[in-house]
């Protein structure tokens, strides 16, 4: 099958590379940097699997800045355009997913797309009544940060929104290039796909706010959060998984999927979802507070990234933390050597790992790392299980 994909971050990036297994593949960016570092074997984002598989001499794949190469090899065209939340309009910036389509049937007409960009609930037969088209396919993506093709290789699902022969081929195409070929494939109607992606996301981001709600409990009450957590997850119905406190969730994904779905609710009642939101800043307020409290004159942040192996650090809670403590005029100092800017929103970034220990009164790391070894008396953080 002829495939092209069109955006090459996390998520383009990962499908490419998964269905270049057996599948004639072109992968399509705009940014002519990122296609000449993957045409050369150089990884643009940090996940280690990746970077083994871009080496690979068997993958069926060719990288282009050449839009029209791209449409003209393709059967399906594979969307995975970044959809940012546009916090004022409540609402998902789609218009990257809509480029790509009015670009691409202006080319070719009966283009087959399957979106992979997240998009908000509703919005694929919103698209094909706006193209006249029905061949637009929505199958959303359930990958972390740093683990993206492994979570592709090894899915937990396979969602194809569309019931038809299509539909059912689409998916087979899918779990044909995944490792183990035992993944559930569900097909089903577009916006109910769409639900599936949201709800899922909204679900993990409830998951951290009640283990952080857990963690602050104790931490103001003087108790043991991780025996706690570790009691209450024995319950195979609760499990020992996704329990590790952090800052607040944050990535790419959970913040904006869940403001999402609670603009889609609108008019509909509704309490967990809202509050889910709303928990997550005030657990940003909970953490700056304890940091401010110990009265620091410079805090040290080890790492804007939300993970470990990842060097995505759009909507990191840290940054939320930031944020309220340079609002009480406290000196915040970065230390993140994926960035390679000399300031982060005003603060300045430390390249050298010593000065930056140095210079800090207090580290704040959302993950601990090895690194800070030496310095344990000066760190703050909430990861009770050094697990992401």
């Amino acid at each position: 099958m002829n495939i092209s994909v069109f955006g090459l971050g996390y998520v383009g990036l990962a499908n490419a590379l998964l269905l270049a297994q057996n599948e004639d593949v072109i992968a399509y960016d705009i940014v002519s940097e990122k296609v000449s570092l993957l045409t050369n074997g150089t990884s643009p984002l940090v996940d280690d699997l990746i970077e083994d598989f871009i080496g690979r001499e068997d993958l069926n794949i060719r990288y282009t800045s050449d839009f029209k190469k791209a449409v003209d090899h393709a059967e399906y065209c594979v969307i995975a355009t970044p959809t940012d939340y546009d916090e004022e309009k409540n609402y998902f910036n789609t218009s990257t997913v809509e480029n790509v389509i009015e670009k691409v049937m202006a080319i070719k007409k009966d283009s087959i797309f399957i979106i992979k960009s997240t998009v908000p609930v509703g919005y694929t037969e919103e698209l094909k009544s706006k193209f006249k088209t029905e061949n637009i396919i929505f199958s959303p993506e359930f990958l972390r940060e740093g683990r993206a093709l492994y979570d592709n290789l090894y899915p937990s699902r396979i969602v194809i929104g569309e019931e038809t022969e299509r539909g059912y081929e689409l998916g087979q195409i899918f779990l044909r290039n995944t490792i183990e070929k035992s993944a559930p494939v569900l097909l089903s109607n577009p916006t109910e796909a769409e639900a599936i992606k949201l709800f899922s996301n909204t679900y993990l981001a409830l998951r951290v706010s009640y283990f952080n709600e857990l963690d602050t409990y104790a931490e103001v009450r003087g108790l043991n959060s991780k025996q706690i957590i570790e009691g209450v997850g024995l319950d195979p119905r609760i499990g020992n998984h996704y329990n590790n406190p952090s800052f607040g969730y944050g990535g790419y994904c959970l913040p904006k999927d869940t403001k999402q779905l609670l603009a889609n609710y609108d008019d509909v009642p509704n309490n967990i979802i809202s509050a889910i939101v709303d928990s997550n800043r005030t657990r940003k307020d909970f953490i700056s507070d304890q940091i401010i409290a110990k009265n620091p004159k410079i805090v040290g942040v080890y790492r804007l990234t939300m993970k470990s192996n990842s060097d995505n650090f759009r909507y990191s809670s840290i940054q939320g933390v930031m944020k309220r403590l340079k609002a009480k005029g406290i000196e915040v100092v970065v230390y993140e050597p994926t960035y390679n800017e000399d300031y982060f929103y005003n603060s300045r970034v430390i390249r050298d790992i010593e000065e930056f220990k140095n210079k800090a009164d207090i580290i704040i790391s959302n993950r601990v790392d090895k690194m800070l070894s030496d310095v344990k008396e000066k760190i703050y953080t909430r990861d009770l299980f050094e697990r992401d």
